[in-house]
């Protein structure tokens, strides 16, 4: 059944308000258009809400990331352990720098690196942790840093995720090691491309301007100064105003993907999806910020795959994402000596999982329909 009649639902889309667009107009103007006074605003608003520590802003996670372990030491004979459920840059950056990165497998029900398997997974090569707060969920906080000053650990937290995330009532980003940030156009703050570090004291700020351009120090009118290798990372003052823009409603922005999150459930019980066996996410109202509202398909039970499911919720108007095949089947790591089987968890959630359209402008309506496509499909293709 096809619905060319009915508006197409992407499974994500920016909101950004007129004072925002009015503000990059402003700034374009201005003829300052690279990294300057609105960075600067940037980062002083971001430190404000992460509880005053430092803040850096970088032109992508991906390098933030990468920064975060430059600045935690870790390079060649290191080891790295993270979780094979993720984007694959969290893992690309640990080649980057010279490491290399060890997997731990997923907790099925949290979807996030299992704490057991990534305490088991220690040696005395273990330099630093790449947790992953998978759609704004995070890991257990309290224990994950338990072990990480058991074993002298360096965390660099992959929250890319998580901006606006919560563990026990205190933000992502305003306790703990290192933690990164994403502002690429799909995560819940945008500014169109971007990212920033969370640092913990003004060393490490510094250490993290000097690797941001070209490890560069000025002084004065014409003093300059090159002492560590750095590369081009910097935020632009563009992207920064919209960052700024989006700022303002951070809160008003998880309050209402949380409302989304909760019509999702609502949606999907008793229905025929979840009677199939169809796997929902934890149903977490106070730490997550629900970045993703992610299925399981029960492919067992269907008799379609999953590019065919996807495909049927786009003859219904439904936009549709995978997010994320397991990082150690890509051919990169199989090169490197991983194989199928090695995190069956992972496996199987990067082998079924579905994200579904979860965005500030949707109404509960639009879940609704969501929800009545999901059912449908499952309905109509189930196994005998």
């Amino acid at each position: 059944m096809t619905q060319s009649n009915v508006a197409f639902l992407p499974f994500v889309k920016p909101e950004i308000d007129e004072e925002t667009i009015q503000g990059v107009a402003d700034v374009l103007r201005s003829g300052w258009i690279t990294t300057g006074p609105q960075n600067q605003a940037f980062e002083a608003a971001l430190s404000a809400f992460c509880g005053g520590r430092p803040v850096r802003t970088f032109n992508s996670g991906t390098a933030t990331l990468e920064i975060g372990l430059r600045i935690a030491g870790v390079g060649a004979g290191d080891e790295v352990i993270t979780t094979p459920a993720s984007w694959v840059a969290t893992s690309n950056v640990v080649y980057e720098v010279g490491a290399t990165p060890v997997f731990a497998d997923i907790d099925p029900v949290t979807r996030n690196i299992d704490l057991d398997k990534l305490e088991a997974a220690i040696t005395p090569r273990t330099k630093a942790i790449i947790p992953v707060y998978l759609a704004g969920m995070p890991v257990d906080m309290d224990r994950l840093y338990a072990i990480a000053r058991q074993h002298g650990l360096r965390v660099i937290e992959d929250a890319a995720q998580a901006f606006g995330a919560t563990w026990n009532g205190k933000r992502i980003g305003a306790f703990g090691d290192l933690v990164s940030f994403s502002f690429h156009p799909n995560k819940n703050l945008t500014s169109i491309e971007g990212g920033a570090l969370v640092l913990n004291d003004e060393a490490e700020a510094l250490l993290a301007q000097k690797y941001r351009l070209q490890g560069i120090t000025r002084t004065g009118f014409d003093g300059m100064d090159c002492d560590v290798l750095g590369g081009k990372y910097n935020l632009t003052d563009v992207a920064a105003r919209v960052g700024l823009g989006q700022l303002k409603h951070i809160e008003r922005f998880t309050a209402q993907r949380r409302a989304l999150a909760r019509a999702y459930f609502a949606g999907f019980e008793g229905g025929a999806a979840v009677g199939l066996g169809m796997g929902l996410p934890v149903a977490d109202f106070a730490n997550s910020n629900w970045h993703m509202f992610q299925i399981t398909l029960p492919l067992e039970k269907l008799t379609i795959s999953r590019a065919d499911f996807m495909a049927q919720l786009k003859e219904r108007g439904i936009g549709s994402g995978v997010h994320y095949p397991a990082i150690h089947l890509f051919t990169l790591y199989r090169e490197r000596g991983f194989k199928a089987g090695m995190f069956p968890h992972a496996e199987r959630f990067g082998a079924t999982t579905v994200t579904l359209p979860l965005f500030t402008q949707m109404t509960n309506d639009d879940v609704a329909r969501v929800c009545r496509a999901v059912n449908e499909i499952c309905a109509q293709y189930a196994a005998g």
